[in-house]
């Protein structure tokens, strides 16, 4: 058996999916109640229970569980200004992963695969080159995502921790931006919430409207779909001797440009296309990153299938068939909710 932490989260959800049509037998665990419902209604095992809280683990199989999946988290997209509080990085990212650790000791789970963000390297990002895996981390101690880095780094090394201490095979998959249809609508940035501009392209396009692209256009980003990263997970399910951390990223760099002429190809009508208007004087924000995936690709055999615009045409696609419509829904209510915080997947951004 296969125990996903966070199943009710943007990668959670379309793995869970994926390993079910793959003949894995798979347990859903997330703290949602809207989770919950959804697994119901799709007839997947699931369980609600907060990671937090050492004495819900009890409610969790004994034995017969192979490996475990920790995909819950709490990150800044997710939190509201009125919510912010350090403590419950630490309480919900570490606590959380050493009950789960806990757990997987305890029943003697044999793999533990957890999904961290690539924002623990911020400060190797822009020098030009591809980060490795051996690059190790530099987090930046200042700003929104700071909190965040820190307690995944400790839940990092806990897992390490573990694997060599009571002999859990460890794989940890570092992410960069995670793209699909679900999450991409709204967003808490510096504890306000925003439509992202990914949304806003495609809005615009759908409705053939200008869209305005700000400052250097030709700034690019690693960006990965996630289709490609559940596969990835299910190469480190197959594989026997995989360990360590990963780079599941595209290994390419797409530019702001290429992003929003993919976009407007895609959504908008043959023959009432969105005019692209540039204004470089506009600051963006965007922080270039490349990473290396040659790791990945050799030792769990996994490389990324989807092209940029390939992800676009599957995104459109997932879109209108309102499959994972109910991640829309969960990002409304969440947005709604002054002050609350929301415990989801890690990567997706």
């Amino acid at each position: 058996m296969i125990i996903v932490f966070g199943a009710g989260g943007f990668i959670g959800t379309y793995l869970v999916h994926r390993l079910k049509d793959e003949g894995f037998s798979v347990l859903s665990v997330d703290v949602d109640k809207m989770s919950k419902a959804y697994f119901e209604i799709h007839d997947f095992p699931y369980i609600h229970l907060d990671i937090t809280k050492g004495n819900d683990f009890s409610q969790l199989p004994k034995e017969n569980v192979d490996t475990v999946i920790h995909l819950a988290s709490m990150q800044p997209a997710n939190i509201s200004e009125e919510a912010y509080d350090p403590k419950a990085y630490i309480k919900v990212n570490v606590i959380g992963t050493l009950n789960i650790l806990e757990y997987c000791r305890k029943v003697k789970v044999n793999k533990i695969i957890y999904a961290i963000s690539h924002r623990n390297t911020q400060g190797l990002w822009g020098q030009g080159k591809a980060i490795k895996e051996s690059n190790g981390r530099s987090i930046k101690y200042t700003g929104q995502y700071s909190m965040f880095s820190i307690s995944e780094s400790a839940a990092q090394d806990c897992i390490e921790h573990y694997g060599q201490e009571f002999g859990i095979k460890a794989i940890i998959f570092r992410l960069p931006p995670v793209y699909g249809y679900g999450p991409h609508t709204e967003i808490f940035w510096q504890g306000k919430p925003i439509k992202t501009g990914f949304q806003i392209f495609i809005e615009n396009a759908i409705n053939c409207e200008p869209i305005e692209v700000w400052g250097d256009c030709e700034k690019g980003r690693d960006i990965i779909y996630v289709k490609d990263v559940v596969e990835a997970f299910v190469c480190a399910l197959k594989s026997n001797n995989a360990q360590g951390i990963f780079n599941i990223t595209s290994g390419r760099l797409i530019t702001l440009k290429q992003e929003v002429e993919t976009i407007v190809k895609v959504f908008c009508r043959e023959k009432s296309r969105s005019k692209i208007i540039y204004r470089p004087e506009k600051p963006n924000f965007i922080e270039p990153f490349l990473y290396d995936n040659t790791k990945a690709k050799e030792e769990l055999g996994w490389s990324p299938r989807y092209s940029f615009e390939e992800m676009v045409v599957d995104y459109k696609k997932e879109m209108e068939s309102g499959r994972f419509k109910f991640l829309i829904e969960k990002r409304k209510q969440l947005l709604r909710r002054k002050g609350a915080t929301f415990k989801v997947e890690t990567g997706g951004k």
